[in-house]
């Protein structure tokens, strides 16, 4: 894809609360989205002289190029690649092992940001001065990406490094609903007191955790945003590359942030089948009306759940491609009901509370089990919701839904 690129003017928007800059540039209305990573014109002039680490994966691209191939081409001293969950090329099933190793393509080193290695080392940032961040992310609290930007930017705070967050459009950023996490649940799937669905960029958030001091120690980066053109957050972005292997399409996308709730539970969500997060089950579904048999798929699904067993469930790829877009909301009514209809042998939480993990609280899984109803379970989130909503509002670089 072909990027309008026009004679730009650069704004530097400083903010002492925030200690970061949001440099933006104008484009002419009713043109394409731009992504941060397009805007060559407003970030090359920051790398000049610079040792450029990259946070990349197969998302990163301007048009149908790589970011690092780009930023080579154009001379850019780029040392090294951290590679976040699913890896730099995007061949990594969710929580397979990430190995250090080097880009076939190019020769840069490439250092796992998943696994035991979740944070940089201040060893690993000693030979650069600036991390560019350019990741596209879906909009769930639960989806790690946002975690690997938190400790780039931590590790950055810690050794006076800068981070440049090239930010994209959220394609699930036209709405914001589930519980806010509390503290006590924090963990890699769930690191900051934001909603399941928490309609920022990497941007807006990226600023929101600086601002609000949650960076270890509640030191600040130095942090730059590149923000999207011609985005707004009642648009519905349609991806141009799938972001990792088990969300290959919009209903995926879309019905990801309902769906990854089975993930604590014992409920298959189609991983190891060709409809991942857009279909779920069990052997003992005897309500399903539709039959899966989740296998192993390299480098999208290593040992899924039921793996060569028969699964019983539901189809809601079709239901994903509209039902968000039109209500604004989780769809709760998958997990209340599959847990008031369970016919399973083994119970239906996992053991390792990963549940409470995804959920943010404990709350959740007690309000299943004494089986309140959606609309019980959701009253429960509203003022949470709506602090949420003025804070964020602080943070904001596009034009809300609201």
């Amino acid at each position: 894809m072909k990027f309008l690129f026009v004679l730009t003017v650069l704004i530097a928007c400083s903010s002492a609360t925030l200690q970061s800059d949001v440099v933006s540039s104008q484009l002419p209305e009713n043109t394409r989205v731009a992504t941060g990573a397009s805007r060559l014109d407003v970030y090359l002039p920051l790398l000049q002289g610079k040792r450029v680490a990259i946070v990349a994966n197969a998302t990163s691209t301007i048009g149908k190029t790589h970011l690092v191939d780009t930023l080579l081409t154009l001379k850019v001293n780029v040392v090294k690649v951290f590679a976040p969950e699913h890896g730099f090329r995007g061949d990594h099933g969710a929580g397979d092992k990430v190995a250090d190793t080097k880009d076939a393509k190019t020769g840069l080193p490439l250092i796992s940001l998943y696994g035991k290695n979740k944070k940089p080392s201040s060893e690993m940032v000693s030979d650069i001065d600036i991390i560019i961040f350019d990741i596209q992310d879906v909009g769930a609290r639960f989806y790690t990406y946002i975690s690997t930007m938190h400790y780039v930017m931590e590790i950055a705070a810690e050794t006076n490094k800068k981070v440049i967050v090239l930010d994209r459009p959220n394609p699930n950023g036209f709405y914001i609903d589930g519980p806010v996490l509390e503290k006590e649940f924090s963990s890699f799937v769930g690191m900051h007191p934001i909603p399941v669905v928490h309609g920022c960029t990497v941007g807006e958030l990226a600023q929101m955790i600086n601002g609000e001091g949650w960076l270890a120690g509640a030191k600040k980066c130095d942090l730059t945003v590149v923000p999207v053109l011609n985005y707004s957050h009642k648009d519905f972005y349609e991806l141009p590359i799938a972001p990792s292997p088990n969300l290959p399409n919009m209903s995926a996308i879309y019905c990801y942030p309902s769906l990854c709730f089975f993930e604590g539970t014992v409920i298959s969500v189609g991983r190891g089948t060709n409809l991942p997060f857009q279909s779920f089950g069990y052997p003992e579904d005897e309500s399903g009306i539709y039959s899966f048999t989740p296998k192993d798929i390299a480098g999208v699904a290593t040992d899924p759940p039921f793996e060569g067993k028969l699964c019983k469930g539901h189809d809601v790829s079709v239901f994903g491609d509209f039902y968000f877009k039109s209500h604004n909301q989780l769809y709760l009514e998958w997990l209340v009901n599959s847990y008031a209809t369970y016919k399973g042998k083994e119970p239906f939480f996992l053991s390792s509370g990963f549940f409470n993990k995804l959920a943010g609280n404990s709350q959740l899984k007690k309000d299943i089990e004494a089986k309140k109803t959606v609309e019980e379970i959701r009253s429960s989130w509203k003022a949470g919701i709506e602090n949420y909503k003025k804070m964020r509002k602080k943070y904001l670089l596009y034009q809300d839904f609201e």
